[in-house]
């Protein structure tokens, strides 16, 4: 092979070297052109729409909290005010369930009550159950100590209802005031503060 050939394919291989590399390095720079703009494009428009309202919604959510701590003592002290208060209710209820100081105490009369009603000739008889409530904490020693009394007095209340008085309308709640007061006239005034009629009933 002469020289002018040799250096005619030499040149006529050299474009075809570069034109082949240029090819090859197109999806290279397609890749590094394309690749920030597709990242840029799903930050804005996909991830940072979603990542906004959550963090906006965070904020909403501690804002009033730090609110309440920037106001200080007023709201620290509504917070105290208000766990205190709820403490002393649940006292109150636990003391009143425990029979604890402050809660109530019942005692029950001992037996039933069966009295005649009165103007039926012993025809009709009236049975009632009687639980007394009070505050003072040696209740049921009392109404034990006292129950004949209080047996007695009820009695003689009971015993004076005639049927249209045991049948007319808020009758029981008219007999129980009458009792409350009987018994306090045996236990001292205010001692007994209701009255439960846990059985009631006219045969």
């Amino acid at each position: 092979m002469s020289a002018k050939e040799a250096d005619a394919g030499a040149a006529s291989a050299a474009p075809a070297k570069d034109g082949g590399g240029m090819k090859a390095l197109l999806p290279l720079l397609l890749n590094l052109v394309l690749m920030p703009a597709l990242a840029f494009g799903m930050t804005k428009f996909v991830l940072l729409p979603k990542l906004v309202p959550a963090h906006t919604e965070g904020t909403e959510e501690e804002a009033p909290v730090h609110g309440e701590a920037k106001s200080g003592g007023e709201a620290h002290g509504k917070t105290e005010a208000s766990g205190k208060e709820g403490a002393k209710e649940g006292g109150k209820e636990g003391k009143k369930e425990g029979g604890k100081p402050g809660g109530k105490v019942t005692a029950n009369l001992s037996g039933k009550l069966l009295v005649n009603v009165a103007g039926t000739m012993g025809t009709r008889y009236l049975l009632a159950s009687v639980t007394l409530v009070s505050k003072r904490q040696d209740f049921k020693d009392l109404v034990e100590k006292y129950d004949a009394q209080l047996k007695d007095v009820a009695m003689s209340t009971l015993s004076s209802k005639t049927i249209p008085d045991l049948e007319k309308p808020g009758a029981r709640n008219i007999i129980r005031s009458e009792l409350i007061s009987v018994f306090n006239t045996v236990l001292g005034e205010g001692v007994v503060s209701e009255i439960y009629l846990t059985e009631f009933a006219i045969q």
